[in-house]
């Protein structure tokens, strides 16, 4: 809401305009039960917010996390808002959560859980008016039970006469949901959109800066889905990875080689941690933003970067693949020390935006292949890089603040 704020008083905008952007237009909560494998029934409790659709139907994902709260929810759908405008998809802002621990449920569980929540949210969702995606502990075999669920509700509603007719359903329900499995309508490159998107935003944001990209170095916060994508794609176009972390350690290069992303990929399958990496040196995480290294990206969690590590990260470029890792208090420092923040809304939007492009092969009954949705990727991020660029030389402002209000100006109009 903060840079919500400062983009509204940098645009002028009134009152009634900023209220208007500031709230959800709807909250969903619901609380369902669950037949455990035990037979018992437990109780769930979860959500959908749908923040806004000024640019066309909600869009964001739905998270299983035990610390899933409306807060949070809510948050998320606004930043979703944003971030469709910034790339100019014809989307709105959405998000959905459970609060659950999927480490504690069974494959069954979770599949009845899933099944459950659908039909608690189904009359809110739908191909034109708010379409969920995978997100935190939800991936795309849980987004192949939504659209069976909801495929199942919609038949219910309007039993078919006849095969083709309900081929025709089942065919008009793929767009309820994308992320899903590419033999249900999913997309090609799904998997590493997100990594893929930011790949090109960095690029871009080089370039702008005059930057050479030969040699830059590169301390990588998360070794996730995301982060590991990322380390890999990097890693081809000749950066140098000098240090990464994940959940459970952070190593550096033992010299200015850096790590061999392909060795250490292999390696964190093989053990499950980063952890004695040959090669490398075992740092404290708490030690880690303080790495030497040219540009850092955060890709994992949020608020990682705060008031007391920020002073001390010597990065040119932060580079923000994680959802709100830097805090508010932090870009403040950041910004006095004159370290270029590229924000979440920019640099992670690879995403939605390959969503955007399963939704658009469902719609139209298309299958893209992959080296066409990696195209298409690349267009559409590259032209929201120059936006912003061009809008941060206009105002002579952050580049967070940039693309805020490069989206609010959009939302406006």
């Amino acid at each position: 809401m903060e840079n919500l704020q400062k983009a509204a008083k940098v645009l002028g905008l009134n009152k009634k305009n900023l209220k208007a952007l500031a709230k959800p237009q709807k909250i969903v909560e619901v609380n369902f039960p669950v037949v455990m494998d035990s037979g018992k029934t437990k109780n769930f409790y979860g959500y959908r917010v749908q923040h806004s659709n000024l640019l066309g139907p909600h869009k964001g994902g739905i998270r299983f996390h035990p610390e899933v709260c409306i807060e949070e929810v809510s948050n998320l759908a606004f930043w979703m808002t944003i971030k469709s405008a910034v790339l100019g998809l014809p989307y709105g802002g959405g998000k959905g959560g459970v609060q659950v621990n999927t480490k504690e449920l069974s494959k069954e569980e979770l599949e009845r859980l899933t099944r459950a929540y659908t039909r608690q949210i189904a009359e809110h969702i739908g191909p034109r008016v708010d379409i969920p995606a995978p997100d935190v502990y939800t991936n795309s075999e849980v987004m192949r039970w939504f659209y069976d669920e909801y495929s199942k509700i919609q038949l219910e509603k309007n039993p078919p006469k006849n095969k083709q007719e309900k081929e025709k359903i089942l065919k008009a329900c793929r767009a309820v949901v994308t992320g899903k499995p590419l033999e249900i309508g999913g997309s090609h490159g799904r998997e590493v959109a997100t990594a893929l998107g930011g790949v090109y935003i960095l690029e871009e944001v080089l370039k702008f800066l005059k930057i050479k990209q030969n040699h830059q170095t590169i301390a990588l916060h998360g070794f996730g889905n995301a982060g590991l994508n990322m380390a890999k794609f990097l890693f081809q176009r000749g950066f140098i990875i000098m240090a990464v972390a994940d959940s459970k350690s952070a190593i550096v290069s033992g010299d200015k080689k850096g790590l061999n992303i392909n060795k250490l990929v292999s390696y964190k399958k093989k053990t499950g941690s980063i952890m004695n990496f040959p090669g490398s040196e075992e740092i404290k995480t708490t030690d880690f933003f303080a790495v030497q290294a040219d540009i850092l990206i955060p890709a994992a969690l949020g608020g990682v970067i705060t008031e007391e590590n920020a002073k001390n990260i010597m990065a040119k470029i932060i580079l923000e693949l994680a959802n709100g890792p830097v805090t508010p208090e932090a870009d403040e420092i950041l910004n006095k020390k004159g370290i270029y923040v590229v924000p979440d809304v920019l640099t992670n939007a690879g995403g939605v935006t390959v969503s955007y492009f399963e939704w658009v092969q469902n719609l139209r009954d298309q299958h893209w292949s992959e080296s066409k949705v990696f195209v298409e990727l690349k267009k559409k991020m590259r032209k929201a890089a120059k936006e912003v660029w061009q809008i941060k030389q206009k105002y002579q402002t952050s580049f967070r603040l940039a693309a805020y209000i490069l989206a609010i100006k959009r939302l406006i109009k």
